[in-house]
């Protein structure tokens, strides 16, 4: 399996007049391309996929899939869902658009057991069994923590499981799954431990802030992963402002309000309940977005 690894964009979804703005999302992905990303992640949390329609979904998939066709960057797809069935069935289109690899949210809301963790994604990965597959744990919004003993064993039982996106805030747990099987491709999700991750052994990133500074985070994961730490320790440094204040309200309100000032996305449009953020927060954000240089489309 040709797997994903390295610095990985965690996409908006842009929207006009409530619906996807197709032009504009396959415009972002150029942009990703143009600088250097090394893979696009259509459909996760960022890109409002509790809110998307599974039509929106599969249509975000084509897109990457077209978009990203010849070049040097891959699409890892998101496939989640707190039903596994369905999840099945996401993940089954993913792999007939032609997406490079899945990687799948944890099942929100529900609170499944360890076990239940461990049937759930051996059914999704066993379904589309010919296509790399990642795991994303993030239990501050799901609700649900994927424990490294269950980590372990999906990676040990499942052969096309070959990594995780850890997005739970927590440096020992990417150290624990690494010292137990160094072979895990562990991502950090997290911009702001990018550099502690990928210094620990983490393969890569999925990155909010990417959508806006694509040239730095591809850079930042190209030094770790070459042996340049005290590079990329200084980029992750510079970042650290940025990746705070885009973490002020709940993700993807600051990002895509960010990408609106940057006039990357003409329109700043959310999916209820996320709302734009306050009049506080954007001025903070505007602040703290002049001491960086973004490049256009």
């Amino acid at each position: 399996m040709d797997i994903v690894t390295g610095s990985t964009t965690a996409l908006i979804t842009p929207f006009k007049n409530g619906r996807l703005d197709e032009a504009a999302y396959a415009k972002l992905i150029q942009r990703q391309i143009k600088n250097g990303i090394n893979a696009v992640c259509p459909v996760g949390t960022t890109g409002e996929s509790a809110t998307l329609t599974y039509d929106e979904d599969k249509r975000c998939m084509e897109i990457a899939v077209e978009v990203c066709r010849g070049t040097n960057t891959k699409v890892l797809a998101g496939a989640g869902s707190n039903s596994t069935h369905e999840a099945v069935e996401i993940a089954k289109y993913a792999q007939k658009c032609g997406v490079d690899a899945i990687f799948s949210v944890a099942p929100y809301y529900v609170k499944p057991s360890q076990e239940g963790l461990y049937q759930h994604y051996k059914t999704i990965a066993q379904s589309v069994s010919e296509l790399p597959f990642m795991l994303y744990n993030v239990p501050g919004r799901t609700g649900v923590d994927i424990q490294a003993d269950t980590v372990i064993r999906l990676f040990d039982d499942v052969k096309n499981i070959y990594g995780i996106k850890e997005a739970s805030g927590s440096i020992e747990r990417s150290v624990e799954l690494l010292s137990r099987r160094p072979e895990l491709k562990v991502f950090s999700g997290d911009d702001a431990i990018d550099y502690p991750i990928l210094a620990s052994g983490g393969a890569g990133i999925t990155s909010v802030t990417s959508n806006l500074l694509p040239d730095l985070k591809s850079t930042l994961v190209s030094r770790a992963l070459s042996g340049d730490f005290a590079g990329a320790k200084a980029l992750n440094d510079m970042l650290y402002p940025i990746n705070k204040v885009l973490f002020v309200e709940s993700n993807p309100i600051m990002i895509k309000a960010a990408m609106f000032v940057a006039g990357l996305i003409d329109t700043l449009e959310y999916r209820l309940p996320l709302v734009a953020p306050s009049t506080e927060n954007l001025k903070k954000l505007e602040t703290v977005m002049k001491n960086y240089d973004i490049k256009g489309l």
